[in-house]
C-alpha cells in the first residue's frame, strides 16, 4: 500500500493559495484517475484507487498546516504503511515557480507542515516532491504569500509543475523506485 500525502489547509479560503499546491496536486491526480476524496479518517480527506492490483490512498491532513502530522501519523499506523511508500507533497519557497524536486529525506527548512511531520513520524527520512513557489518581494511577509494565490501571469508554471509532479507519483506507482523517479524527474529546467 502507499500513502501520496499532500499538504495544505482545509477549506475554500485557501484552495487556491500558494501553500496548498499539496491538495492541488493530489486533486490533479484524483482527476486523472477519476476517483474523488470520499472518505475522511483520522483527521483527513482520503480518496483511494489500486495501480497493479496494490492500493494508493490519497491524503489531505485537514489539520491546517502546522499540524499535519497529527493526521499523517496515525494514518500510518492504522494501515501499516512503511515509511517508505510514502511520498509527501508540499510548497518549496526556494525553488521557482514550474520547478519541482524530489528528495528521500531532509530537514524541514523551516516549512512547519514538514516539522510536524518529522516530529509525529520520528524520522526525516521520508520521500518528498517539493514544488516551487519562489519567495516574496519585500515588503510581502512569508506568511502573507504563502496564503495568497498565484498571479495570473505564473498559472501556466504552476500547472506545469503541478502537472510534473502528478507524473513523477504516477511514474513511481508503476513499480519505479523513488531514485529512479528522482533521476528521471531531477531534471533542470533549460
Amino acid at each position: 500500500m502507499k500513502l501520496i500525502v499532500g499538504l495544505g489547509n482545509p477549506g475554500a479560503k485557501y484552495r487556491a493559495t500558494k501553500h496548498n499546491i499539496g491538495f492541488i496536486t493530489l486533486d490533479e491526480i484524483a482527476y486523472r484517475e477519476k476517483i474523488e476524496f470520499n472518505k475522511h479518517q483520522f483527521e483527513a480527506d482520503l480518496a483511494e484507487f489500486f495501480v497493479e492490483g496494490e492500493k494508493v490512498v490519497l491524503v489531505k491532513p485537514q489539520t491546517f498546516m502546522n499540524e499535519s502530522g497529527r493526521a499523517v501519523g496515525p494514518l500510518m499506523d492504522y494501515y501499516q504503511v512503511k515509511i517508505e511508500d510514502v511520498i509527501v507533497i508540499y510548497d518549496d519557497l526556494d525553488l521557482t515557480i514550474g520547478r519541482i524536486r524530489l528528495r528521500q529525506k531532509g530537514s524541514a527548512g523551516g516549512h512547519n507542515g514538514i516539522k510536524s511531520l518529522i516530529s509525529h513520524l520520528g524520522t526525516q527520512a521520508f520521500n518528498r516532491i517539493r514544488i516551487g513557489i519562489d519567495r516574496p518581494i519585500a515588503p510581502q511577509t512569508v506568511v502573507s504569500y504563502v496564503l495568497s494565490p498565484f498571479p495570473k501571469e505564473t498559472h501556466d508554471e504552476m500547472l506545469a509543475s503541478v502537472n510534473q509532479a502528478a507524473d513523477a507519483v504516477g511514474f513511481w506507482l508503476k513499480g519505479h523506485s523513488f531514485v529512479d523517479t528522482m533521476n528521471q524527474f531531477n531534471i533542470k529546467k533549460s
